[in-house]
């Protein structure tokens, strides 16, 4: 088991937590979970140590959301998910994680604002196209695979569909638990899931789990408005955030 501090593992809980409201339809949350615990361990680490926790949490999420989704949606995205966690892998010595995650916040800040400029574009729902669903799936699946943040660019291709909040967030949850399950293979190569860290990962997991539920309950009590305006404000604040952690490295 890694060897945290107090304030360590109060990170850790928290990460985990996030984690768990992500897999709950809350997908957005998720993303703080490397940031905050690469503040105690490197971001690689980080990454390997969050991963099992996404895995199990992701079989929540998939027995709640299990008739909750969109399978044209899903189908489109997965061939340039599954594209472009191969990349990740196969650039993961070459590419430095700052960079990455610097052009993920620009991207996610310029659709967030725009969403906000211009919501009454937004609330008009757009079909799903082959072309974007590729492109969009394929930044997604590679980010999530550098540093669990593929969520932002996910948003981009799923948001301008207007699907309902259940819908939107058994379509997100499929999606990442699909690639979370595929990333174990390149992740295990690569030697990010050592033994300390399943076993810290396996202290954390019912806390995620629980989270998992916590996030079920709001998913299914909040208005679809305000769902998308959440979500919209909440891709803005977490853009800014790794805006700040690719410029500050």
């Amino acid at each position: 088991m890694l060897e945290l501090s107090g304030a360590g593992w109060a990170l850790a809980v928290i990460a985990a937590i996030a984690v768990g409201l992500s897999k709950g339809g809350l997908a957005m949350v998720g993303i703080i979970s490397v940031p905050l615990m690469s503040l105690v361990m490197s971001p690689v680490q980080a990454a390997g140590l969050l991963l099992p926790i996404y895995v199990v949490s992701d079989v929540g999420g998939l027995i709640a959301f299990r008739r909750n989704l969109d399978r044209r949606v899903l189908m489109l995205a997965l061939p340039g998910a599954m594209a472009g966690i191969a990349v990740g892998w196969a650039t993961a010595s070459v590419v430095p994680v700052r960079g990455v995650t610097l052009i993920v916040g620009v991207i996610g800040l310029g659709f967030a604002l725009n969403a906000l400029i211009r919501p009454a574009l937004d609330a008009v729902p757009r079909p799903a196209r082959g072309r974007a669903a590729t492109i969009w799936g394929g930044l997604a699946g590679y980010t999530s695979f550098v540093s669990h943040a593929g969520a932002p660019l996910w948003q981009v291709y799923a948001q301008p569909l207007r699907l309902s909040p259940l819908i939107y967030a058994g379509t997100t949850t499929w999606f990442f638990a699909i690639g979370n399950w595929v990333k174990l293979i390149p992740y295990a190569a690569l030697g990010q899931l050592s033994p300390a860290n399943l076993a810290t990962a396996a202290v954390l997991m019912p806390v995620s789990l629980a989270a998992v539920w916590v996030g079920l309950r709001l998913v299914r009590i909040i208005p679809p408005a305000l769902f998308y305006r959440l979500i919209t404000w909440g891709l803005l604040a977490v853009s800014l955030r790794l805006i700040w952690q690719g410029l500050a490295g």
